[in-house]
């Protein structure tokens, strides 16, 4: 009889070992996709100064929308975990997005080489961010998934695994914008 306790309180140990291995790896693919967000966000912090400084060069009256860029930046830049950084990533965009409306009325800004490749970078770097963006959120879906499933809960509360925030955008972010296109 005691043969099979023992066997029982290995088979006990051994599956929750795999199942504290298995969210670890979780946490560990969590942490490296929260990663990869914070980098590709960080090259668009470092591109935002540049974008603003060719566009002061062209642009003289149009102060505010400079400014409210370079405010957005430094609150993203001080943002702390998924959701605030969520959030004022959003504002970051939505700035950048005033920025390139006021530069379509300049021309020769538009034609200029130096905007012109700021902007294909930003393009493309908006398609990275929502790529990592993405891949996070769905790591962090299985990780939250995973540590609510029973029997893993009980190893997840046992061992401090909590549920991870999602980077998401703001409720008044979702909705589409409004584009209007005009003949130059």
């Amino acid at each position: 009889m005691s043969i099979w306790v023992i066997l029982v309180l290995l088979g006990l140990a051994a599956g929750g070992a795999l199942v504290y291995n298995s969210l670890v790896r979780l946490r560990e693919l969590a942490d490296t996709a929260w990663a990869d967000v914070d980098v590709q966000l960080r090259r668009r912090h470092d591109l935002v100064p540049n974008l603003v400084e060719t566009v002061r060069g062209y642009v003289t009256h149009e102060r505010s929308t400079l400014e409210s860029v370079i405010a957005a930046r430094s609150r993203a830049l001080a943002a702390e975990g998924p959701g605030e950084r969520g959030s004022a990533e959003d504002s970051l965009a939505h700035a950048l997005g005033s920025l390139f409306a006021v530069a379509e009325a300049y021309p020769e800004l538009r034609a200029s080489e130096g905007f012109g490749e700021l902007h294909r970078s930003l393009a493309g770097l908006e398609e990275d961010i929502s790529q990592a963006r993405r891949y996070y959120n769905a790591v962090v879906r299985d990780y939250n998934t995973r540590i609510g499933q029973v029997p893993t809960n009980v190893v997840a509360r046992s061992f401090g695994f909590r549920e991870r925030e999602f980077f998401q955008a703001a409720d008044d972010e979702r909705l589409a914008p409004s584009v209007r296109l005009e003949r130059a």
